[in-house]
């Protein structure tokens, strides 16, 4: 491709009604060149939620600083261990009673990524706050062509009580537009992939999304001629790039097909089963992280939000040989069994965000990859969840910010230590132009190495 012709990051491929964001390649960039522009590329922000607490003991590193050594809950992270740090001693204050009485798990969810305390209803008066993705959205959003998705695997209502006297739409929901409206979340697979790649009739109109099924495989199949005379300007590197970017989505789509053919065979008489939801746990977070990835990837979106499961969430995880119900089991009183099963489905929960996370690394963008330019925070407001205590809590922050955070540390902070103030330094390498989110009180110090 000549040196004097490039490619708009906007770029999409067209085809039949579809159009198909592409991945960051060497042609969208100055003529500097492609590591000299590194420090110019979009930042990402990610918030993934895990609830009922941890077990503390078998989550806290051992070390200080760089030199830290992984806890054995957070072992699978050790392929990508110099990205990630985790942070000790951060606190949500709000998700604390404060007279309000028993509601921890609700509360938890509820001023996660908001620092708000809810208002204790079971009614339509919700109020919390809005939560910092939704910040970074109505500041950035503009940039993308979604301003931010919400994914999850659990679904629930927004009305009525799901602990002790609090709304569900608190229990359900991380992610919130306004002090007022939470941000729903999408559990089946095939709409958050419409959602990225789907045009807006498509997405919006139940017979145009069955006319789409019925003349195509894949999206790809739309674009190919599109495809085909944008490869003949790229140079090898950017053909190679688009290359593996396609099988990524090819084997998505295969895969999300797979799942709404296995719903489409089971017979459950008087159940309205959601379509392309994916039987087998692994495989649901599995697409679910894979389709955040394609999101970041493609810049359809920089801000995203995932719930692994609802506050709360009474799921067993049988793949661990654990059997019996989370929420039941983080009530463990001390119990060592009850403990030991806790803490495989701690290990296993991180396993996932460790995929997740290589994943992103192997991506490659500038002169780095996609996992340098995010900024992923895991984690819960509840701490231990046989104490619900909401200080002290299991964090994690991966990647580097666009370089402007030292990962791969162990940071301690002083007891009580606002959440929200890893929030505001997040916002602030978004550009967002924000001073204050939630029970904030200052940016938090040391991300900077």
């Amino acid at each position: 491709m000549s040196r004097h012709s490039r490619l708009q990051r906007r770029t999409f491929l067209q085809g039949l009604g579809a159009a198909m964001g592409l991945p960051l390649l060497e042609a969208m960039l100055p003529s500097s060149g492609f590591a000299a522009s590194s420090a110019g590329l979009p930042k990402r922000m990610a918030f993934v939620f895990v609830p009922n607490g941890v077990i503390v003991p078998d989550w806290e590193p051992k070390g200080e600083g760089p030199t830290w050594q992984l806890s054995p809950t957070l072992e699978p992270l050790a392929k990508i261990k110099d990205k990630v740090s985790v942070c000790l001693g951060l606190a949500q204050d709000n998700a604390r009673a404060k007279g309000d009485g028993p509601g921890d798990h609700a509360r938890s969810s509820a001023a996660f990524l908001t620092g708000a305390h809810p208002v204790k209803t079971g009614g339509v008066d919700i109020k919390v706050g809005q939560s910092v993705d939704q910040v970074a959205a109505e500041k950035i959003g503009k940039l993308t062509r979604l301003p931010s998705i919400e994914l999850g695997t659990e679904g629930g209502r927004n009305a009525g009580q799901c602990d002790s006297g609090y709304s569900c739409a608190y229990s359900n929901n991380i992610s919130w537009k306004s002090a007022t409206t939470p941000m729903s979340k999408e559990i089946n697979p095939r709409l958050v992939f419409e959602r990225l790649f789907g045009s807006a009739d498509d997405r919006d109109a139940a017979k145009g999304r069955a006319k789409r099924d019925e003349y195509r495989k894949s999206i790809l199949d739309l674009v190919t001629d599109d495809a085909s005379k944008l490869k003949q300007q790229l140079g090898q590197t950017d053909r190679r790039k688009i290359d593996e970017y396609f099988t990524s989505v090819r084997e998505i789509e295969q895969r999300i097909d797979r799942a709404r053919e296995d719903d489409s065979k089971r017979k459950i008489p008087e159940l309205a089963l959601p379509n392309g939801i994916p039987k087998q746990l692994d495989e649901h977070f599995t697409l679910m992280f894979d389709l955040m990835t394609l999101a970041f990837q493609t810049d359809s979106t920089r801000i995203a939000t995932f719930m692994m499961a609802n506050e709360g969430s009474n799921r067993s995880y049988p793949m661990v040989g654990v059997n019996d119900g989370h929420h039941h089991l983080s009530h463990h009183q001390n119990k060592q069994d009850w403990i030991d099963q806790i803490k495989k489905i701690d290990k296993y929960l991180v396993g996932h965000f460790a995929k997740f996370l290589e994943k992103l690394d192997s991506i490659r963008e500038g002169s780095g990859t996609l996992l340098d330019q995010s900024m992923i925070v895991y984690g819960s407001a509840i701490g231990d969840g046989n104490r619900h205590n909401h200080n002290d809590l299991p964090i994690l922050l991966a990647g580097r910010g666009g370089g402007t955070i030292a990962a791969g540390r162990r940071l301690s902070y002083p007891k009580d230590t606002p959440l929200n103030n890893l929030f505001l330094s997040l916002l602030d390498r978004m550009d967002s132009g924000v001073d204050q989110l939630g029970d904030s009180t200052g940016r938090l110090k040391g991300l900077e190495g």
